[in-house]
C-alpha cells in the first residue's frame, strides 16, 4: 500500500522532510498492543517499540503514538523497527480518560470524518448524540450521524427528523448494517486516503457495520439487552483496518462514558442555535437566568428552543469549565514538583556549597 493510500499529505511531507534525510521512514500506526505498535508503511507491514527517548520526553499520555498517527521509524537489524518522532496531528478525536485523573486519552488521530453511531432501538438518546457531536467538532473532523438498525422502528423518517434538528446541518444517515440497506450513501466519505473514525456507545452495532463495509467476517458481533440495548465490548481494541474501496477505518471499542476533552469552541460547533441566541442577550455576561433581555430566555418561552437542549447545552458548557479548573491546578502543582526536584537536587550538588 502507498503513502497515499494511507492518507499521507503535502503537509505530512513537508514535515517529515528533516527527518528523512536522516535515514528515518514514515509509517501509520494501525494498532497497539501492551507498548508494541503495528505500523503500515510503503515497505508493508511492521511492528515497532518506542524510543527510550520518545517515551521519556512525552509528559502526558497525548505525547505518545495512537491508531492514525504518523510517526518516524528507524530499522533496526532485528524484528522491531523503532518510533523516533510523532508527527504533527491535523485532527484528533479525544476523551477524558474515565474516573478522576485529569488526562486525556486520543482514541484515533488524523481523521476526515467521524461516524457517530447511533443505534435507533431502546437506546436512542439526542443528549448522547449532542455529546458526541461536540466532541467531533472539537476534533477537527468533519461529522456524521449513522443512524443503525433502522430495520428495528417503524419511526425512522421521525428519529432521523430528531437528530437532524440537534445536528444543526450535520448530514443524518440510516441505514441497517444487517440487512445493508442504505450503505451506499456512505461511500461519499469513504474515498481512497480517507480515513473515517467509527465511534459510538457499546451495542450500536459498530462491528455489524465494520464488517458489511469490509463485506466480511472480520469482527464479533454481540447481542444486546432486552430491557435497554445495551451491548457488551464485542471489539477490544482500537484499529486501523483498510476497506475494499480504499478508505481507511479506525473501529475502536463502545465507550460506556464520553467525558469532554477540550475548550468551548465544540460546544459551539455543535450548539450553533443556542451560541447564536446566547450573543443577542442585553449583557455580555448573561448566566441565561433571569436577567433582562435574555434572548435564550425568550427564545425559551415562545418555544422556539427547547429546555432539553438548552440544559444539555448548559451542562456541557459546566463540564468543560470544570475540566478548565482541574487542568489548571493540575498545571500549578506539577510547576511546584519541578522545582522542588530541581531545589532538592541543587542541595545535593557539590558546587552547589560554593555559594552558601
Amino acid at each position: 500500500m502507498s503513502l497515499q493510500n494511507l492518507g499521507w499529505t503535502p503537509e505530512l511531507g513537508a514535515a517529515f522532510a528533516a527527518l528523512r534525510e536522516e535515514g528515518l521512514e514514515p509509517g501509520r500506526v494501525a494498532r497497539e498492543d501492551r507498548g508494541r505498535y503495528r505500523v503500515l508503511g510503503a515497505a508493508g507491514e511492521r511492528t515497532a517499540e518506542l524510543s527510550g527517548r520518545l517515551r521519556h520526553d512525552a509528559t502526558t499520555r497525548d505525547r505518545l503514538p495512537s491508531v492514525g498517527d504518523w510517526v518516524a521509524l528507524k530499522a533496526t537489524s532485528g524484528d522491531l523497527a523503532i518510533v523516533t518522532a510523532l508527527l504533527p496531528r491535523r485532527s484528533a478525536f479525544a476523551r477524558k480518560v474515565a474516573g478522576e485523573t485529569t488526562e486525556v486519552q486520543i482514541v484515533a488521530a488524523n481523521v476526515d470524518t467521524v461516524f457517530i453511531v447511533v443505534g435507533l432501538d431502546q437506546d436512542f438518546n439526542l443528549r448522547r448524540v449532542e455529546r458526541y457531536l461536540t466532541a467531533a467538532w472539537e476534533s477537527g473532523a468533519s461529522p456524521v450521524v449513522v443512524l443503525n438498525k433502522a430495520d428495528l422502528t417503524d419511526d425512522v423518517a421521525a428519529r432521523t427528523a430528531e437528530v437532524e434538528a440537534v445536528g444543526q446541518g450535520v448530514p443524518v444517515l440510516p441505514v441497517s448494517a444487517i440487512t445493508t440497506e442504505g450503505l451506499d450513501v456512505l461511500d461519499r466519505w469513504l474515498g481512497r486516503g480517507q480515513t473515517v473514525a467509527l465511534l459510538g456507545s457499546s451495542g450500536v452495532g459498530k462491528s455489524t457495520l465494520l464488517n458489511a463495509l469490509l463485506g466480511e467476517t472480520r469482527q464479533a458481533t454481540g447481542a444486546v439487552r432486552e430491557t435497554d440495548s445495551r451491548g457488551r465490548h464485542t471489539t477490544t481494541r482500537r484499529e486501523l483496518i483498510a476497506l475494499p474501496g480504499g478508505a481507511l477505518l479506525i473501529d475502536t471499542p463502545g465507550m460506556r462514558e464520553l467525558q469532554l476533552w477540550g475548550d468551548e469552541s465544540g460546544v459551539e460547533q455543535a450548539f450553533p442555535d443556542v451560541a447564536s441566541l446566547a450573543a443577542d442577550c442585553r449583557f455580555r455576561d448573561c448566566g441565561h437566568d433571569q436577567e433582562p433581555g435574555c434572548a435564550v430566555q425568550a427564545a425559551l418561552g415562545d418555544g422556539s428552543l427547547e429546555a432539553a437542549r438548552f440544559e444539555s447545552w448548559r451542562k456541557l458548557q459546566r463540564e468543560l469549565r470544570w475540566l478548565e479548573v482541574r487542568q489548571d491546578a493540575r498545571a500549578r502543582a506539577e510547576e511546584v514538583a519541578k522545582w522542588k526536584a530541581i531545589t532538592k537536587s541543587m542541595k545535593h550538588h557539590p558546587k552547589a556549597h560554593r555559594w552558601r
